[in-house]
């Protein structure tokens, strides 16, 4: 969204039928829309590992941003406060954080190419892999977590967008060694939590 107000209106919006646990402005600012017990409806349809509905089991966490910037050094900061909370409070750790591009593969793309996964990783609260064997990569990608939506027409496409979102977005072109490679990483490293 272009503004912090814009979200709110948005996230508070019955009728928009969307809403998050929180919400962080580009100058830092965190709003708590939803209590973290509750459910938020957040994730839409999609899927983590063996987690099928994603609001149920998750803290939602809304970034202002349109995602085409980088998201400002306030915002980050204020991410990582209230990411090592939640973290501690309800005993998810770095693999547990995602985004909605991880959970709703061909669906989502937030919080898009410009978010820095690997700054999060480097102070415990995400996770980002050392390259491992090349495998398969839609079994090695399922195993991380990732998975095409029933009916998806080309399941191969669609993982390999999230996962480049995630890991390399400025990759082109098929599948690679690289993809394979960080993929199993991930999977060997990460599995993705079952339910």
């Amino acid at each position: 969204m272009e503004s912090a107000a814009g979200a709110l209106e948005r996230l508070c919006d019955p009728a928009a039928e969307v809403s998050a646990h929180y919400l962080i402005g580009a100058d830092g600012h965190v709003w708590q829309l939803v209590d973290e017990a509750r459910r938020a409806w957040h994730a839409g349809a999609g899927a983590w590992g063996g987690i099928g509905d994603v609001n149920s089991a998750s803290i939602g966490i809304e970034l202002q941003n349109r995602g085409d910037h980088p998201f400002a050094a306030p915002q980050m900061a204020a991410l990582e406060r209230l990411l090592r909370g939640v973290m501690d409070r309800w005993g998810i750790g770095p693999a547990g954080v995602i985004g909605h591009s991880d959970s709703a593969v061909g669906r989502k793309r937030d919080p898009g190419a410009r978010f820095d996964w690997r700054a999060l990783a480097r102070v415990g609260l995400a996770v980002w892999p050392e390259a491992a064997e090349p495998g398969a990569f839609l079994a090695d990608a399922a195993r991380a977590g990732w998975r095409a939506p029933a009916g998806c027409d080309a399941p191969e496409a669609a993982v390999l967008s999230a996962v480049r979102l995630r890991l390399r977005p400025w990759a082109r072109g098929p599948v690679d060694a690289v993809d394979r490679a960080l993929v199993a990483g991930m999977a060997a490293r990460w599995p993705a939590p079952e339910r």
